[in-house]
């Protein structure tokens, strides 16, 4: 996905979660799941095994219709099977 950028909350969300900026740019660029969350927005979401060796989602919310599209916030869980769409 091009034409992406960073809001000073997700940034913000970012550092209190510690979730790296490298780890949501390989999400945004490289996304296991995109999901539609309604008109404005999409997640992109991918699994991943962090330093701790746990397994974790990392979630991006990006805001489509601004332009250019804004990461408006990020996340990390554990619970995966929450949030993970089986394939029909």
């Amino acid at each position: 996905m091009d034409n992406v950028i960073l809001s000073r909350h997700a940034k913000e969300q970012m550092e209190v979660r510690g979730i790296s900026e490298e780890q949501v740019w390989e999400v945004v660029q490289n996304p296991e799941q995109i999901i539609k969350h309604d008109d404005e927005k999409i997640i992109l979401q991918s699994r991943v095994t962090l330093d701790d060796g746990k397994n974790y989602l990392i979630r991006v919310f990006i805001n489509v219709i601004k332009e250019p599209n804004l990461i408006i916030t990020v996340y990390k869980t554990g619970k995966i099977k929450k949030y993970w769409r089986n394939e029909s």
